[in-house]
């Protein structure tokens, strides 16, 4: 059920792109991909419960929910629909991470598709967490390692259910597409196009670089001003 087809990225990319945060990908970003400065993350405030848990790297399985509207479906519809949902979440390039988009509205939040149950079964079907600006809950019965950003956290799913799965949604401010690679930690989540993400770690050690001089001299007992000048030249000439 939790197949995996080859994905376009080797897993030791991924593996790399693990090991810094999501501010620092933002920042190699700016640095090979500039003109996305003003796209391709979120961009709105999401809860996340579990601030400790790595940063977690894979590819998007994109949902649309709703939980205001009980569903129209006769009820076998309902079921034939919930298996075509698992499939779509157990299938594709792994890892995965589950992105969902509350379609309510105004009552964005009202009902949470995601808590004990949920968090235990996407696990079991190879995804990393999930990204929502739905409500989540049952934060003490999760699934160990599995990673949440919410837009809330609230106490009844009330009529909640999947109405679409992988087409285009927006969450939280950044446009997401099924397949699109995804980089995510307690700050929030970037996605990075395939062809840029091979650039993406020797940008994050540059930057790194670049901020070394410039945090030295910021935690000396001898900082100064005219120090933290040459400090800022001498980043400006790292390459």
């Amino acid at each position: 059920m939790t197949n995996s087809a080859p994905a376009p990225l080797p897993a030791d990319l991924l593996q790399a792109l693990g090991r810094y945060d999501t501010p620092t990908i933002c920042n190699a970003m700016e640095v090979v991909a500039p003109e996305r400065r003003l796209i391709g993350y979120t961009t709105k405030p999401l809860v996340c419960p579990f601030p400790d848990l790595p940063p977690m790297v894979g590819y998007a399985r994109t949902v649309t929910i709703r939980s205001v509207l009980k569903s129209q479906l006769p009820a076998d519809e309902q079921s034939k629909r919930r298996i075509e949902y698992y499939e779509y979440m157990g299938t594709g390039w792994g890892p995965r991470i589950t992105v969902i988009q509350d379609v309510d509205g105004p009552d964005v939040g009202y009902g949470a598709f995601w808590g004990e149950v949920q968090s235990n079964v996407h696990k079991a079907l190879g995804c990393l967490g999930v990204i929502t600006d739905g409500s989540i809950r049952d934060i003490p019965q999760w699934a160990p390692g599995f990673q949440a950003l919410a837009g809330s956290v609230g106490p009844s799913h009330a009529w909640v259910h999947a109405e679409h799965f992988g087409g285009e949604i927006r969450v939280a401010g950044m446009t997401v597409r099924s397949d699109d690679l995804i980089h995510a930690d307690q700050h929030g989540a970037i996605i990075i196009p395939a062809d840029i993400a091979p650039k993406i770690p020797d940008a994050a050690e540059l930057c790194g670089r670049r901020e070394t001089p410039i945090l030295d001299i910021a935690r000396s007992k001898d900082f100064s001003l005219e120090k933290l000048k040459e400090a800022l030249k001498r980043s400006a000439e790292i390459h």
